[in-house]
Order: structure tokens, then sequence, then C-alpha cells
């Protein structure tokens, strides 16, 4: 869920206002410490691009698991951005996403799927071409909120749904399917699990690199619970290493989706 798509096509960044395209291009090629301080000086000199500004500089401090930062800049622009933009203008709607995004790493997850069932109605509602993106990317949420509160059975409906309706092989697609992943393994349908993950990664290997950014280290995540779930164990703990060691590498210690990878390979322990 990014408030600025990254389909890697030249004309999606010069939709982008011209005072922060090098912010977004540092944003899209994970050089998240670089594209904050580039955004904050742009919302620092420039007031009528701030609230675009400090949106980019949210997504980068989130990215680096600042989580708790992101949340309270995304909820002191939602107004600004309800007021300049209308409630349920795309820029909108898309910083509600990415707001909600910040909900799952804070541990917020019924607030989460609230927000993301809200988003997607709302999405639904609007015409252009982003609609079916920001449809995917609120349900996307929706279903790992759904996913962390246990009920993976809904989950698990609730991606099949999504894909069956966003047809697209792009990095949405690749998210929704590593939220049914996430699903069966919940049920304990392993072997299942492992076959979803690895057309998952198939699909990762095929994107641009940086359409599979933002999923970096989930792949091996979900295959290692689904090897640890079938009794492979050496095998899941050699996917959660790499899986930490590439989510530290792009995002840093503090991110959710690392801590998530030091707590699998805590489970697996010393196979």
């Amino acid at each position: 869920m990014r408030l600025f798509r990254s389909r890697g096509r030249d004309h999606d960044v010069r939709r982008v206002r011209p005072a922060l395209v090098p912010a977004v291009l540092r944003l899209r090629a994970g050089q998240y410490a670089e594209a904050e301080a580039a955004a904050r000086a742009v919302a620092a000199d420039r007031p009528a691009d701030a609230p675009l500004a400090l949106a980019v500089a949210a997504l980068s401090a989130g990215a680096q698991g600042r989580h708790a930062e992101a949340l309270a800049e995304y909820d002191a622009l939602l107004p600004v951005f309800g007021r300049d933009f209308g409630a349920e203008h795309p820029q909108t709607l898309l910083l509600r996403s990415n707001r909600a995004q910040t909900l799952i790493a804070l541990g917020r997850h019924a607030e989460c799927e609230a927000e993301c069932a809200a988003v997607a109605r709302a999405a639904d509602r609007v015409r252009g071409p982003e609609r079916p993106r920001m449809t995917a990317a609120a349900r996307n949420g929706q279903i790992y909120a759904v996913n962390a509160q246990g009920r993976h059975p809904e989950a698990e409906r609730l991606a099949r749904e999504a894909l069956d309706a966003h047809r697209t092989a792009d990095r949405f697609t690749l998210a929704l399917r590593l939220g049914l992943a996430r699903s069966l393994n919940g049920q304990a349908r392993h072997k299942e699990a492992l076959a979803e993950a690895e057309r998952a990664g198939k699909l990762s290997r095929r994107l641009p690199e940086e359409q599979r950014r933002a999923e970096t280290g989930a792949v091996e995540l979900a295959m290692a619970g689904a090897l640890l779930g079938l009794g492979r164990g050496t095998e899941a703990r050699s996917r959660a290493v790499v899986a930490h060691d590439a989510c530290v590498a792009a995002f840093g210690p503090g991110h959710y989706r690392t801590a998530e990878a030091r707590a699998l390979l805590d489970r697996i322990g010393g196979v």
C-alpha cells in the first residue's frame, strides 16, 4: 500500500509534482533515508507541496521501521488531504491505505481491518485507472489484519476473492498471494501454503525490482512457515535467515517484518 505507485513507467514519475521527483525516485530505489531527507527539504521550502512531501517522508520513515512516527505524520496529514483533495479523492484514499499499513506494524489489527475495508469500499466508487490498484492494496491490508487476528478461513476467502478480481500480474497480486499463503499456514494446510508461496516467488522474480521491493523477505517468510509446519526445520531456518537478513538490509532492525522474521527464527530454534 503505497501512496506513490511503482509501476516502472516514466509517465508515473511525470505525474508527480516536479519538486518531489527526486524524493520519489529515491523512495522507489529503496533509499529511504535519502528519500525522507529530500521530501522534508521540499516540505520546508515549498509550502504548496508540503502535504504531499510529508506523505513521502512518512512512507520513508515507516520503511525504516519508525512506525509510530509515521503514524503520527499520517494522522496530522489526513485532515489536510481531506480539505485539499476531498475525502474520497485517490490521494486521500491512498494516504489512508498507507496509514493502515502502519497500524499493522504497530499491532493495531482490528483498526487496520476496519480502515482497509472502508478504503476498499470507497475505492470501488472511484473512476479511473487507479481504482483496481487502490482496491487491491486495501484488501491486502485487510487480509493481513484478519490473519493477524487468527481468522484464517475468512482471510483465505478474502484473498481468493481479491485475486479473482485483480487479474494483473503485479506487486498487488504478489502481496495477495502471500496473504493467501499466510491464511493457509494459519489453518495448518502447509503443503498448500508452500505451493502458494512458491507461486508468489515465481511472480516476484518476474517483476521489476522496484515493484517487489516492498515485499522484501515476505516470500521467504511464507515458505519458512510452511516448511516448519511440514517438519522440514532445517530448510525452514535457512529461509527464515534469508528473510531476516534481507529485511535488516532493506528496512532496518526496527521494521515489523524484520521482527516477524526474528520471531520465526526464535520459534524454529537451533534446528
